[in-house]
């Protein structure tokens, strides 16, 4: 599986403002931000992102996925203390 098609799966379940997908042999870090994640505990925004994924884990396509998840304003503030670059 490549990261545009995990990226594919997410943004057709989940309105999301933003989405970065990057790995490689079925290893895969997301990064996600939308505006339902506020007022969510992370382990929520976790199981969020994770849920579109469960099949394409469970089929073994994919083995691992890092997931963070920001709301805009939290995602503004991790983009000024960690630019992605």
């Amino acid at each position: 599986m490549e990261p545009e098609e995990i990226k594919t799966l997410l943004a057709q379940a989940l309105e999301l403002n933003e989405l970065h997908v990057k790995g490689e042999n079925g290893h895969f870090q997301v990064v996600a931000v939308a505006e339902m994640f506020d007022g969510m505990p992370r382990v929520k925004k976790q199981q969020t992102v994770y849920g579109p994924l469960a099949e394409v884990i469970a089929s073994g396509a994919v083995h691992a996925v890092s997931i963070k998840a920001f709301t805009p304003a939290q995602w503004q503030r991790e983009q000024l203390l960690n630019p992605i670059g």
